[in-house]
């Protein structure tokens, strides 16, 4: 990691050392990513999460309650896909999809709709 702090996050190298779900860390990692391929019980629909935007490699972000986020795609204002993955439940995935123009979409676990990813990721961290 530079002497300045943490890098950018299109600039961090991939880590595909395998990890499982317990070793994924709770904060946001600043000097690598973590790609969804190396997470061993990765859930099918994380790894397809983007398909349908051109394939991008999946990225560990961090922990959100209860919740595991990965991101598919640049962080803004790009066509990229959020997935949050319950930790304790594999199977229960939401996602927030995020669109070149800046605008998003996407159901908290409560089913309330969000267009803005900050409310989407409060949504999570209120109902883990």
């Amino acid at each position: 990691m530079p002497d300045g702090g943490a890098l950018p996050s299109h600039k961090r190298p991939y880590d595909d050392t395998p990890v499982h779900t317990e070793d994924l860390p709770p904060l946001p990692i600043r000097d690598r990513n973590i790609p969804a391929e190396a997470w061993i019980e990765a859930p099918d629909e994380l790894l397809r999460s983007g398909d349908d935007i051109g394939n991008p490699r999946i990225a560990y972000k961090r922990r959100i309650g209860s919740w595991l986020l990965w991101r598919a795609g640049p962080a803004r204002k790009a066509n990229a896909r959020y997935v949050a993955i319950h930790s304790e439940d594999l199977h229960r995935t939401l996602t927030f999809r995020l669109f070149e123009d800046g605008t998003g979409a996407g159901d908290g676990p409560t089913g309330t709709p969000h267009e803005r990813f900050r409310t989407w990721k409060h949504d999570l961290l209120q109902n883990d």
